[in-house]
């Protein structure tokens, strides 16, 4: 486990929100798995705004952070940002566990929809799985579907230049976001809608999940960042 002091950079500093949620929390911020999702990056620009946010940060880059009994019995948040890789059936159980009992967890892109492939419990409590990308980086629109939610009220639809995610979801989950495929290298799903950011529950815990963030500069886009903000603050306990 490593604790750091990490500097926010300028793009990613926004005005607070009225109502701290996160002042006084306890929150693991899990990163590793496939460097190619910049996951030194993504926890470059989340944990100094968590801590700016009045949050007690935990940092590891190891997944037995999840075997810390006394940790996941205070935890009031998880953020993981680690694709692929594996998980143990020790880490893993001790993790829905800490989920199921209450405590949040948020997390986007691959680093928690494309994590622990053959860990189908796992993809369970996320409520949906990563599949294809099928044009690799190309730009996009995300819709946003729910104008009342708190996590996407105020937010108009807006533009993306990054992997378009197409995943197997979860029909259980609260849909905020999607986009539209267009089929340029599959053409079966031209005009496919998928979700892009969604909340649901794993028993009393709250999960939150945004398929946006292929890279830690995808949230210099404002929507993308304020989304992920906005699902954290709603996910802690």
């Amino acid at each position: 486990m490593v604790v750091l002091l990490c500097f926010q950079p300028a793009w990613a500093k926004k005005e607070k929100q009225s109502e701290n949620t996160l002042q006084g929390k306890q929150v693991i911020f899990v990163y590793g798995g496939w460097d190619g999702h910049e996951p030194a990056g993504c926890r470059d620009v989340f944990v100094p705004w968590l801590e700016s946010e009045g949050a007690v940060v935990t940092v590891s880059d190891n997944l037995d952070i999840y075997l810390d009994r006394e940790l996941m019995g205070k935890v009031d948040l998880i953020i993981q940002c680690w694709t692929m890789g594996t998980i143990t059936p020790a880490q893993e159980r001790a993790l829905l566990n800490a989920v199921r009992k209450g405590a949040g967890i948020a997390g986007w892109h691959g680093g928690t929809g494309d994590s622990f492939r053959n860990s189908t419990d796992y993809q369970y409590m996320i409520g949906g799985q990563w599949v294809a990308h099928p044009d690799n980086i190309i730009d996009y629109t995300v819709n946003v579907t729910d104008h009342k939610d708190p996590a996407t009220k105020g937010l108009k639809d807006f533009q993306m230049h990054s992997e378009q995610y197409y995943m197997h979801v979860d029909p259980n989950v609260k849909v905020l976001a999607t986009t539209t495929f267009h089929g340029k290298t599959h053409s079966w799903i031209e005009g496919r809608k998928m979700p892009v950011v969604w909340k649901t529950n794993y028993g009393e815990g709250k999960v939150f999940y945004s398929s946006l963030g292929h890279v830690a500069s995808d949230f210099q886009v404002p929507e993308a960042f304020e989304i992920m903000k906005r699902g954290i603050r709603w996910a802690v306990k």
